[in-house]
C-alpha cells in the first residue's frame, strides 16, 4: 500500500491523509527513509500539531550554517493553530532546499484549510485508505508476506485473519511472527493452525499488556485462555520480552524528552511511546532487568528447556509483576 512513495529524494513538502495508524505510520517512515538515503546524518524533528508553536517551524526550517539536512514531521496537522497554519502555508510556497517537511492530517473537515492549501502550493499528496473489508485485510495479509520474499495460501490467511482479528498492527506482527517461527516459503493453513485454532480473543498483546501493568490475576486468566485456545506459548512469551523492550528502550530515553522527540530517537510512533511511558510507572531499572530475565528463562523452556510451557509462561508473568516495583 506504499508502493510508489519516492525512495529517492522526497518532495520537499508531502502530505499524507488517513487515519489507518499502522499504514500512516509506514508512510512517514518511507519520506523519512528517503530523506536520509541522501544525507543519513539528517536530523528528524517529529512533531505535534497541537504543540507546535508559531515561529518553531520557521526556526527547524532555516538553513544550517553548515548545510545540514533536516526533516520535520507534523503529526495531527489538524489541530494545528491558525497563525501555524498561516506560516506553513507560506513555507509551502517556498520551501527551503535542505529541508523536508511532512504533514499527517486523518482527512475530514477540521484543519481544511491546510490541506487545500499546501495541495495548491504544489505539495505531494499521499492518500492513506482505510482498510475496512475483510477482503482489504486479507490483501494487507498477502502483502507482508509477499514482502519479505514469502507466499501465504488463500485459507491460510482467512485462517490468520480470523484468529488474529481486524488491528492491522497485531496483523502485521502475528505475520513477522509467524514467518520467523516457519522455515517453509509457502505458508499453509496447517502452519497457521500450529498457532492459532479457534478465534483467539486473547492475545499475547493484551498477556503483556496486563503483566506490565501488574494486573496479575487479569494476566494469569488471559495466559490459561490463550493457551487453551491453541496460542502457541512461543508467542506469548515473544509478546512478553516485546512489552518488556518497549519499557526498557522508553525508560533509556531522556527524561526531559518530549514524546516526539523520544519516538524519532527509538523509532516508535509517538501514541506508541506515550502508551510505554505510562506503563512505566513503578518500573525501576533492576526491577525490570529482573523480569527480562525471567522471560528469558521462559523463552527457553517453552522451546525445548523445560516440560511445563504452560508452568513457565505463569512463573515469568508472576515474575514480571513482582519486580514492577523493583528500583
Amino acid at each position: 500500500m506504499l508502493h510508489g512513495m519516492a525512495q529517492t529524494s522526497p518532495a520537499p513538502v508531502t502530505l499524507i491523509v488517513g487515519e489507518e495508524e499502522l499504514l500512516v505510520d509506514r508512510a512517514v517512515a518511507a519520506v523519512v527513509g528517503a530523506a536520509r538515503g541522501g544525507d543519513p546524518t539528517a536530523e528528524v524533528h517529529d512533531l505535534l500539531g497541537g504543540k507546535v508553536e508559531t515561529g518553531e517551524l520557521t526556526r527547524l526550517t532555516s538553513p544550517s550554517l553548515f548545510g545540514d539536512r533536516s526533516v520535520v514531521v507534523v503529526r495531527q496537522a489538524q489541530d494545528l493553530s491558525k497563525d501555524v497554519v498561516a506560516e506553513i502555508l507560506a513555507y509551502a510556497k517556498n520551501p527551503a532546499e535542505d529541508t523536508t517537511l511532512v504533514l499527517v492530517h486523518p482527512g475530514g473537515v477540521k484543519g481544511k484549510a491546510l490541506v487545500d492549501g499546501v495541495k495548491k502550493a504544489g505539495a505531494q499528496l499521499h492518500t492513506v485508505a482505510k482498510v475496512t473489508k475483510p477482503g482489504e485485510r486479507l490483501e494487507f495479509i498477502r502483502g507482508e508476506i509477499k514482502g519479505a520474499g514469502r507466499t501465504i495460501s488463500a485459507d491460510a490467511a482467512q485462517a490468520l485473519l480470523e484468529a488474529v482479528g481486524n488491528d492491522l498492527r497485531s496483523l502485521a506482527a502475528a505475520c513477522s511472527q509467524l514467518m520467523f517461527d516457519t522455515q517453509e516459503k509457502a505458508i499453509s493453513l496447517a502452519a497457521v493452525e500450529r498457532y492459532y485454532r479457534g478465534r483467539a480473543e486473547v492475545t499475547g498483546f493484551n498477556v503483556a499488556d496486563s503483566a506490565v501493568e501488574g494486573r496479575l490475576a487479569e494476566a494469569l486468566e488471559q495466559v490459561r485462555w490463550a493457551v487453551g485456545s491453541g496460542v502457541a506459548p512461543v508467542l506469548l512469551v515473544s509478546a512478553l520480552a516485546r512489552g518488556l523492550r518497549g519499557l526498557a528502550k522508553v525508560q533509556s530515553a531522556p527524561r526531559n524528552a518530549r514524546g516526539p522527540q523520544v519516538a524519532a530517537q527509538l523509532g516508535m510512533p509517538p501514541w506508541q511511546v506515550d502508551r510505554v511511558r505510562g506503563q512505566l510507572r513503578g518500573w525501576g531499572p533492576q526491577g525490570l532487568a529482573r523480569a527480562i530475565q525471567a522471560v528469558a528463562h521462559a523463552d527457553e523452556q517453552v522451546k525445548g528447556g523445560g516440560a511445563d510451557t504452560g508452568y513457565a509462561l505463569e512463573h515469568a508473568i508472576q515474575q514480571i509483576v513482582a519486580n514492577r516495583n523493583g528500583r
